[in-house]
């Protein structure tokens, strides 16, 4: 990671970038504003350590412009004058944290490194999107939010192995997606990907459906049948819903994780499998050990990984992503959002998650009488929520910081952008978002 430390102040400047070289990073120096200006056009720098006063130029006016030039920039402002205030203003110019004089060496060493682990994510789940992109895989991944990042990066460490992993989230996250993509960028991509959806199998059939049976083994087995797990081999059975899985069966799995074989009903015979296994639930399994509904050993059998796939009301940033992606898949003509119809959706929970969002969009584009949805064509469990306020005032606040908000997660934060679009001046921007406490 390349580093720009700005600082007038030649001491402070030197004893941060000897401390920084001795850590491993590369490092530019600037002493005025001017000059790290030069430098940013030149470099391409990916953190700036800014200091806060300097003669020229403040740090606000530094950092404001070199966030002009690319908002993918990262910055720490470290200023003599620390307080809330200051602390408050930098955090909205876009600065990632501040650190006041005298500098706190290990601190600001763990600033610096959990950026960099930031760098690290943006990297890897970038390398996914080049994969999906250049082999032409059935799947589209969207969503730049910074949870969704964290989540592609866990993706492609987890991808190459050959271990078991758990897939935990909320129904309708997408934890199919995620298998699915495990499977297509790791090494058993051109194996078979099975999926068992262990809550629609009838209990009774469950055996038979992971296992296989012979003709004759049962009431109805008319013929020999493979199971999913023989079915797998060389690629990956995905065991969506794994909390359902009968207690008696589970015994069943485990030796079949252990051994690697399966023994099909009303047959002797063993059958060797070979296959990664992939489970989801939406269930606490933890929980379930401690109940006894769930065996403690298989849970530790499939939960070698684990990746947590989160809900749309932890990654908003993303909505307004989906509904374009929605929008391009479903409407037959130019179908679009008004801005309030947005912010409207941008607040709403979505109990059903990304599930909930495409279905809603389905029945949205197809209702809708113009080219353009409204706030009064959206369903009542959205529109209908408790206002702060009866007065008017009040009412229009609420109004502006709702399309504030839209504004501002179409441009993934970007304030000159977001001003722009709404048609005012980014200071104005700046002051609004200040006065409803508005933070990325």
């Amino acid at each position: 990671m390349l580093i720009l430390i700005v600082d007038d102040e030649k001491t402070q400047c030197d004893m941060l970038q000897g401390f920084l070289e001795k850590q491993g990073f590369k490092v530019l120096t600037a002493s005025c504003g001017k000059d790290a200006l030069h430098i940013f056009e030149t470099a391409p720098i990916q953190l700036v350590l800014l200091d806060h006063r300097m003669d020229d130029m403040n740090g606000d006016e530094v950092l404001e412009q070199m966030r002009a030039a690319s908002p993918l920039v990262r910055a720490i402002m470290i200023t003599a004058y620390g307080n809330v205030q200051t602390a408050v203003k930098v955090m909205q110019l876009g600065a990632d944290d501040f650190l006041e004089k005298p500098v706190d060496l290990t601190e600001l060493l763990e600033k610096i490194r959990r950026i960099a682990d930031h760098f690290d994510v943006q990297k890897e789940s970038e390398k996914i999107t080049e994969s999906l992109k250049n082999n032409e895989l059935p799947l589209k991944l969207v969503g730049s939010s910074p949870s969704m990042q964290e989540l592609l990066s866990l993706v492609y460490r987890i991808a190459p192995t050959e271990w078991a992993a758990l897939i935990r989230g909320e129904t309708g996250t997408g934890k199919e997606l995620m298998a699915r993509l495990i499977h297509l960028i790791g090494p058993r991509k051109d194996g078979p990907f099975i999926e068992v959806n262990c809550a629609a199998i009838p209990e009774n059939l469950f055996e038979s459906e992971l296992f296989g049976h012979e003709k004759g083994a049962f009431t109805g087995a008319v013929a020999k049948r493979r199971g999913r797990f023989d079915l797998a081999n060389g690629g990956t059975i995905f065991l969506d819903e794994v909390g359902e899985l009968p207690l008696h069966l589970q015994a069943k799995l485990l030796r079949t994780l252990q051994e690697k074989k399966v023994t099909p009903v009303g047959s002797e015979k063993d059958i060797h499998v070979d296959a990664r296994v992939l489970t989801a639930t939406n269930k606490d399994l933890r929980e379930m050990v401690a109940e006894g509904t769930f065996r403690e050993d298989l849970f530790f059998r499939l939960n070698v990984l684990e990746l947590i796939v989160p809900p749309l009301r932890e990654r908003r940033e993303d909505i307004i992503e989906l509904i374009q992606f929605f929008l391009d898949k479903y409407a037959n003509s130019q179908i679009s959002f008004d801005d309030l119809a947005l912010a409207q959706l941008v607040k709403y929970q979505f109990p059903g998650n990304v599930r909930e969002l495409e279905h809603l969009i389905q029945r949205l584009v197809t209702l809708v009488r113009g080219n353009t949805i409204d706030v009064t064509d959206l369903p009542p469990e959205i529109t209908e929520r408790q206002s702060k306020g009866g007065l008017l005032s009040e009412r229009l606040a609420e109004m502006e910081k709702d399309m504030i908000v839209v504004a501002l997660e179409k441009h993934h934060w970007v304030q000159t952008k977001a001003a722009e679009e709404l048609g005012i001046s980014e200071r104005v921007l700046r002051y609004k978002m200040n006065k409803a406490d508005l933070k990325k």
